[in-house]
């Protein structure tokens, strides 16, 4: 009888936000006959669990004849636990997973690329940004996995410093070595930019976007080295140059405390910080005096959110942007009544009510693949209250980086795992750090970074 009682009310409070706005009602998952499966969840957390539970009953309530029990597990587990489930022939026929991930199990032939295909081009491809689809995309063109949601990576910087300095955006490599000279005033404790220098994965992360804008690589689409290239030692220098305009020492994201307290133009940094420039209490962390000496703390700037944009893309050859992107994936099955019940309650996930329920479980960490719902009312309106301070414009803007995403871990829709192992092993920030650091010429540098990727096996 609770179950029922639950269900119903479900469907009074959903209802009539899952169909409004332009919201499509999903199609029945089964014409007849009982259909169970498991949908696989990396969101582990008892809160995202509970949001996920509430949009599965919803639907399940639309489609009595449907159960799905929703699992969870860990980012860390999911390659051995679908390697294991492949193996006992019991696949679950949906799975949350990130794009390396997904693609990584299109590759072994586990994906249904006809029914990822079908979806997206039932949904409309165009409504997708073009970057999140080609990190799913296969070197044939199919789709191993559908992009549901994932974070930007840009240079977050002064808009009024620069209006008033009369500077463009640091969108190209030019505008962004010329403001950080421009802002550099090491006597006043003022800095030009932020990029890593320590040998962490902040600093690969800026790196990676410049080295990517530049059309320089660490494999080929067949797995063969060509990371000592002229494109990428020309990157490599150009980032040693930024580095000059850094605050002093070894330098990772932490040095954001700069920005926060009005000592910084410009920095490196996902969707993530949103909430710390836009809310007193997230930004608290950031105002201290504890984490640097030349930094004596601040009170919090109401006004930096909005004197604030971010670059979300970086032009040098072509433009280029970074993030991370998490996908929705049908598995093979046998039976394709599961296969129909799987694909419709993800098409039910993107329906747009649906969909921003998702995504308000980590505003800024989830921004939406669907362009349409950057600007959508609803989404702005967070239970955070964060993205009112940013504006339908300003978020479609941040999000617009989602268009030109790219990886060194995919190449033409192949996954290069020797590229990943090369990242797990932060060879590219030891490497940046002997040259920003420790004073080593590029050609040395490089020439050891290389040596040390060919050991990758």
């Amino acid at each position: 009888m609770k179950r029922t009682l639950s269900v119903l009310l479900i469907l009074a409070l959903s209802l009539p936000l899952i169909f409004a706005n332009g919201g499509k009602e999903p199609e029945p998952a089964v014409k007849a006959g009982p259909v169970e499966f498991e949908f696989w969840t990396t969101e582990t957390q008892s809160d995202r669990l509970a949001t996920i539970q509430v949009l599965v009953d919803t639907y399940t309530a639309i489609n009595p004849d449907v159960s799905i029990n929703v699992i969870p597990v860990d980012e860390n587990d999911l390659a051995g636990q679908i390697q294991a489930a492949a193996a006992a022939g019991n696949l679950p026929p949906l799975i949350e997973a990130p794009s390396e991930t997904a693609v990584s199990f299109g590759t072994e032939g586990i994906m249904d690329t006809a029914a990822n295909g079908a979806l997206i081009n039932e949904i409309g491809k165009d409504k997708f940004y073009a970057g999140t689809l080609k990190l799913l995309q296969s070197s044939t063109g199919e789709y191993y996995a559908l992009p549901y949601h994932g974070w930007v990576q840009g240079i977050w910087y002064r808009a009024d410093w620069f209006k008033e300095a009369g500077l463009e955006p640091p969108n190209t490599w030019d505008n962004i070595l010329k403001a950080a000279k421009y802002f550099y005033k090491p006597d006043q404790n003022q800095y030009g930019i932020l990029v890593g220098t320590t040998a962490e994965a902040y600093t690969e992360q800026c790196f990676t976007q410049f080295a990517l804008s530049n059309g320089a690589g660490l494999y080929d689409k067949d797995g063969n080295l060509i990371f000592n290239s002229p494109a990428m030692k020309e990157t490599v220098n150009y980032y040693a140059e930024l580095a000059k305009y850094n605050p002093p020492g070894p330098q990772t994201w932490r040095a954001r405390d700069y920005y926060i307290q009005g000592k910084m133009a410009m920095f490196f940094y996902s969707t993530y910080i949103m909430d710390d420039l836009a809310l007193q209490d997230a930004a608290a962390g950031s105002l201290t005096g504890d984490n640097f000496a030349d930094l004596a703390g601040s009170t919090f700037d109401p006004e930096l959110v909005n004197n604030t944009k971010m670059a979300s893309q970086i032009t040098k050859k072509n433009p280029a942007g970074y993030g991370t992107i998490v996908s929705m994936a049908l598995l093979k099955q046998d039976d394709a009544a599961v296969t129909d019940a799987a694909k419709s309650f993800l098409r039910y996930l993107y329906t747009q009510n649906a969909y921003i329920t998702f995504l308000h479980m980590a505003p800024g960490g989830m921004n939406p693949t669907l362009k349409e719902i950057s600007t959508n009312p609803r989404f702005q309106n967070d239970p955070n209250g964060i993205f009112k301070h940013y504006g339908a414009d300003k978020m479609a803007e941040i999000i617009q980086g989602m268009d030109s995403i790219e990886t060194f871990s995919i190449v033409d829709g192949k996954r290069i795992e020797k590229a990943s192992k090369v990242y797990a092993q932060q060879i590219i920030p030891q490497m940046l750090y002997k040259i920003t650091q420790e004073g080593m010429d590029t050609d040395s540098a490089m020439a050891w970074a290389e040596k040390e990727m060919q050991k990758v096996q």
